[in-house]
């Protein structure tokens, strides 16, 4: 089978890279733009036609969508509103009308922020109401709403905190700052779930590798076991990549303004994706702890 992945120089493609090097299964890498070492196809995912005829040409069965514009304060430009939909909306639905007129999957990859608009504090649940605060969020609840709308068969993986070896991430930034920063400070107002990009990567890749997907098509949350607030996790950063002598003090979200209000309380309810594809899921510092290992050496 052919499997189509988009966004494949990301953090969440490139970990794709990793987990699909020895399948059984033809794995096909697409970018917007080239990266030195890396075997790339050059694809543009807001034009329909394009990805019919890369689907058409190499009988694509399963596209993996990796792609999204993440950068959420950014995503309040009004300046910069089309460009955020399109990405996060347009082409989730460009991806899914492909693969319904060859009757394939597609599986896309959304985001704890459409939630936050609503008070709650017990983790979200996969048919909790999306209520957005921001545009990021709101584009992705779009993308999610474009791909159910169209028909085709879909596995949506929410997660939250995404992290890698790959990339721009909260766990890079962290280990610089505390190793160069005698003091830090950090919301703790804030409380999720940080994710491992190679454990989701590992999921998706172990679902399309033995089929899981067929009869269990739909919408799932991904994320590490465990809950920490943004303050916890770079406390652990620190202390796991040897940083000691930064002084990392908790403060509250609005000593850092942002365009944005984000998620206060964003874990995720994992029941139903370990029950319908009998998953183990990583506690969050034990894959925090492989991902700094692997950063480190």
């Amino acid at each position: 089978m052919n499997i189509l992945v988009t966004g494949a120089n990301g953090q969440l493609g490139n970990e794709m890279r990793i987990v699909a090097k020895d399948s059984k299964d033809k794995y096909i890498f697409t970018d917007v733009v080239e990266v030195g070492g890396q075997e790339t196809t050059i694809l543009d995912i807001t034009n329909l036609d394009a990805v019919r005829s890369i689907v058409k040409e190499n009988d694509v069965k399963v596209i993996v969508n990796c792609a999204a514009w993440t950068n959420v304060d950014a995503a309040e430009d009004p300046d910069k509103y089309d460009l955020v939909e399109l990405l996060n909306a347009k082409a989730p639905e460009s991806l899914a009308i492909a693969m319904k007129e060859v009757n394939g999957l597609l599986v896309h990859i959304s985001t704890d922020y459409v939630f936050g608009g609503d008070p709650y504090n017990t983790p979200c649940k996969e048919d909790q109401k999306g209520t957005p605060t921001g545009v990021y969020g709101l584009t992705k609840l779009h993308g999610e709403q474009n791909i159910q709308n169209s028909g085709v068969d879909y596995l949506i993986f929410r997660t939250a905190w995404l992290y890698s070896e790959f990339g721009k991430n909260f766990v890079k930034t962290m280990m610089n700052l505390t190793s160069s920063k005698p003091q830090l400070k950090v919301v703790f107002d804030q409380v999720g779930t940080p994710t491992y990009a190679f454990d989701l990567a590992k999921t998706i890749f172990d679902i399309i590798e033995n089929r899981k997907y067929e009869g269990n098509t739909g919408i799932y949350h991904y994320s590490n076991e465990g809950v920490c607030s943004w303050y916890d996790f770079t406390k652990m950063i620190a202390e796991i990549a040897g940083n000691t002598s930064c002084d990392i003090q908790p403060c509250h979200s609005d000593e850092f303004p942002s365009p944005v209000k984000r998620p206060a309380f964003s874990v995720l309810d994992k029941t139903k994706v370990k029950e319908a594809f009998g998953l183990t899921i990583p506690y969050w510092t034990d894959s925090l702890r492989k991902c700094i290992a692997n950063l480190l050496a």
